[in-house]
């Protein structure tokens, strides 16, 4: 039977906690990433398990969460990976394959930017993984995916770290057809969803999605 879903919390920026709330489903298991737990305890929730050097986590979250029985995975300050990271490898090594990282976009750019590169790992770029805060979601496409939203919600697309080939969409303002994107080109950022589902697909390289919703998700 497969791993139930993994929704980490990172330390970063959160615009809409109530949006982010509501990407939460009943059967989700619940990770923080040091100070990520903060945003969790703030929702009236608990988080199975919180990994980092707990260096950026209040002293009053601290304690709740040890009051509670949280289990808690600490590493020391001077380490080579991301809270986040270190993360990730826990859900892994625990058989998790199915990843929701919520807080992760915005604030610092150089930790927006590595969470981003992140998802490229090779031991990710076959499994379910995207960050999303509730109003954005990210991910790189794979073959082909799909895209729920709404008409109007705003599909940016990217090629990362070079050419990527076969780039077909469907449901979208301006669409694709086998196109050649490269990494500089900008005349696919800010695409219109047409319709509840946007398709995406590619022949190779990676193509990084951005899809930014018109309204937080459960609300029409």
């Amino acid at each position: 039977m497969p791993k139930a879903r993994v929704v980490i919390f990172a330390n970063g920026f959160l615009s809409d906690p109530v949006a982010a709330r509501r990407l939460l489903q009943p059967e989700d298991v619940l990770y923080a990433a040091d100070a990520g737990a903060s945003h969790i305890l703030r929702m009236g929730l608990l988080p199975a398990l919180v990994v980092g050097d707990l260096d950026s986590l209040p002293e009053e979250d601290l304690q709740k969460l040890r009051a509670d029985g949280v289990r808690m995975v600490q590493h020391p300050q001077d380490k080579a990976l991301t809270d986040l990271e270190l993360t990730i490898n826990s859900a892994l090594e625990e058989g998790h394959r199915s990843f929701l990282i919520v807080a992760a976009l915005g604030g610092r750019l150089d930790m927006t930017l590595s969470n981003l590169s992140l998802l490229t790992r090779p031991d990710l770029l076959n499994l379910d993984v995207r960050l999303d805060d509730g109003m954005e979601q990210v991910l790189f496409v794979r073959g082909e995916t799909h895209i729920s939203g709404h008409a109007g919600d705003i599909i940016s697309l990217v090629a990362w770290g070079g050419p990527v080939e076969q780039v077909t969409t469907s449901g979208l303002r301006w669409p694709l057809s086998d196109d050649r994107l490269e990494s500089y080109e900008t005349r696919t950022i800010s695409n219109e969803m047409q319709v509840a589902e946007a398709v995406i697909r590619i022949g190779s390289g990676l193509l990084l999605c951005i899809h930014r919703r018109r309204s937080p998700p459960g609300i029409s």
